[in-house]
């Protein structure tokens, strides 16, 4: 089991920039992918982006179409750390941001980055935009 924390969030007027983290630990296997996921009030969790790796080496991204220009993942593996830097932050982007993993290779990222694709969680971090 991977385990994870997430942080960085808060509070950040429109047309703001965040940094998430995520710390991650535990993988047994260099064939993964992590997920970055929110969950706005009344809604379901939703995938935001997503990143396979093969062999522990940057394989394959995506990003759901509302966040594409605006939001970049990038990571340090050697510290096993994973970022999603959020710009041009828009009020539509409130919400509880995870961070997931799943060993397991994702050969249709943008059909799999979906929660029900991922095993392990971390903690949320919430994210919210001012207008």
């Amino acid at each position: 089991e991977v385990q994870l924390q997430a942080s960085g969030g808060g509070l950040v007027q429109a047309g703001g920039s965040l940094r998430l983290s995520c710390a991650a630990s535990g993988f047994t296997s260099d064939n993964y992918a992590i997920g970055w996921f929110r969950q706005a009030p009344g809604k379901g969790r939703e995938g935001v982006a997503c990143i396979d790796y093969r062999h522990s080496t940057l394989y394959s991204t995506y990003y759901e179409d509302s966040v594409k220009g605006r939001f970049t993942v990038s990571s340090d593996n050697a510290k096993n750390m994973y970022y999603l830097q959020m710009n041009t932050l828009e009020p539509e982007d409130t919400a509880v941001y995870y961070c997931a993993a799943d060993e397991s290779v994702f050969p249709k990222l943008q059909i799999m980055c979906r929660p029900d694709f991922f095993d392990d969680w971390g903690q949320g971090t919430q994210v919210t935009v001012s207008s």
